[in-house]
């Protein structure tokens, strides 16, 4: 029987720096997050980060935090029920890090005698840190426990039409009644090393916006190319004229250089430029989470109005918005009848 895992990041059970803290831990242990050595990660996140970061950590989650959970849990609860009415395939619901685990979402599929899996990553774009982690995890799990259950991945699916239909049109529903000057693309960051390391060819990627140009295969795992790709795409299919966009990198950590431009430093470029009114969306997440209701629409506001902007608009994510459930629904359910995946890598 065929049916349908979807894995999303995780969040803690509450926002206490008690339940953020084994979080933070699973997570920045994780060798695709922070990619040195275990001694030397152990050293940076067990000796230094989780002395500080919980409680820090846990105030943003507070801010955020709604009535009936983390967010982020939510509303992937909310777009799975939908999904489950509109297949006759069993869905479960995992999460990479935290107490929802991807183990537990294998296991009520194999409860349901599902022996054939469809694992999407609720990811747009191929990155170690998120794509790539959650795969290795689940045919980890596998291998341990799910012997005989066959996984076929979805791939990233950043440039496929039907996604950048329903994007753009949930920035054009996001948009109404806001007269904008820019609108910025804020993708979350990685170490530029990373884009290095996913580089099947070793020479490829260079990092320096011409290598994004010249067709490779280095492209279906380059996180970077794949996101200007969006950014092209949804700008393409909007009309908006090249000065009105821009495409940023925002949440790093200190120490080795991520991918610029850096969000927060455009904040302050865009205003000090004369935009007035920014709009921002984040089209590397499909459900809102703390990067993108506390860092970006809370702390990003702040930081563009601050620097002389007049107004800001943060665009929600997709989140459960029905017709993206119908475009999941319409791969997942194509894969059934054919078994056969129309979201082809970008080579």
């Amino acid at each position: 029987m065929k049916g349908v895992l979807l894995v999303n990041l995780g969040s803690p059970d509450s926002p206490t720096p008690k339940d953020v803290k084994p979080y933070l831990d699973e997570f920045l242990m994780d060798e695709r997050v922070i990619d040195a050595p275990k001694w030397l990660r152990t050293i940076l996140v067990r000796g230094i980060i989780l002395q500080t970061r919980p409680k820090k950590s846990a105030e943003a989650y507070a801010k955020i935090w709604w009535e009936e959970g983390s967010p982020l849990i939510v509303i992937s609860e909310r777009f799975t029920n939908k999904l489950k009415t509109e297949t006759k395939m069993p869905v479960a619901l995992g999460m990479r890090y935290g107490t929802m685990t991807i183990k537990n979402a294998m296991q009520e599929l194999k409860d349901k005698g599902v022996d054939d899996v469809l694992l999407v990553p609720l990811y747009p774009h191929y990155a170690m840190s998120s794509f790539e982690t959650v795969v290795v995890k689940v045919l980890e799990e596998q291998e341990a426990s799910f012997p005989g259950m066959k996984i076929t991945t979805l791939p990233a699916f950043y440039k496929h039409p039907e996604f950048i239909k329903v994007l753009s049109e949930s920035i054009k529903d996001g948009l109404k009644g806001f007269d904008y000057d820019h609108i910025l693309f804020s993708y979350h960051g990685i170490p530029e090393r990373h884009i290095r390391k996913n580089d099947p060819t070793r020479f490829h990627c260079k990092i320096d916006g011409t290598c994004c140009n010249v067709n490779s295969v280095a492209h279906n795992t380059c996180y970077r190319h794949q996101v200007y790709d969006t950014t092209k795409m949804v700008k393409e299919y909007l009309g908006l004229q090249e000065e009105q966009v821009s495409t940023s990198f925002q949440s790093r950590l200190a120490g080795d250089p991520w991918l610029k431009p850096y969000t927060d430093y455009e904040f302050e470029r865009l205003a000090k430029e004369g935009k007035k009114k920014l709009a921002v969306i984040t089209p590397a997440f499909v459900s809102d989470c703390l990067e993108t209701l506390e860092e970006i629409a809370m702390e990003g506001k702040e930081q563009f109005l601050e620097a002389g902007g007049a107004d800001y608009k943060h665009i929600p994510c997709m989140n459960d918005n029905d017709a993206w459930v119908k475009v999941m629904a319409k791969w997942v359910n194509d894969w059934e009848e054919t078994n056969k995946l129309d979201v082809a890598p970008s080579t």
